[in-house]
């Protein structure tokens, strides 16, 4: 069994489960206006930290050597983490600011 098995799985579920579902769920929160409009700031630099995030974790899940599969895994999952502070974070502070 490889190494990087359980971490190609676990960065594919966590770009799908922390990346693309709060950017969604974020945008129809923007768009229906049920937030502050300033939090479509935070979109500006969250969305593509998650594209990032997508592109590295399919080079990691479809990488051929381990250690840089890894390499690649790993940054999807920082990448994701800074989006979801970029984010979420910033959602709860300007809300609480308003």
């Amino acid at each position: 069994m490889e190494a990087t098995r359980p971490l190609r799985w676990y960065s594919g579920i966590a770009v799908v489960v922390f990346g693309i579902v709060p950017t969604v769920l974020l945008t129809l929160l923007v768009t229906g206006g049920h937030t502050p409009g300033t939090v479509g700031l935070l979109l500006i630099g969250g969305v593509p930290l998650v594209i990032a995030a997508g592109v590295f974790a399919l080079r990691g899940i479809r990488g051929d050597d381990p250690e840089i599969a890894a390499r690649h895994l790993h940054l999807s999952l920082a990448l994701v983490a800074g989006a979801d502070l970029l984010m979420l974070g910033g959602n709860a502070l300007i809300r609480m600011g308003a």
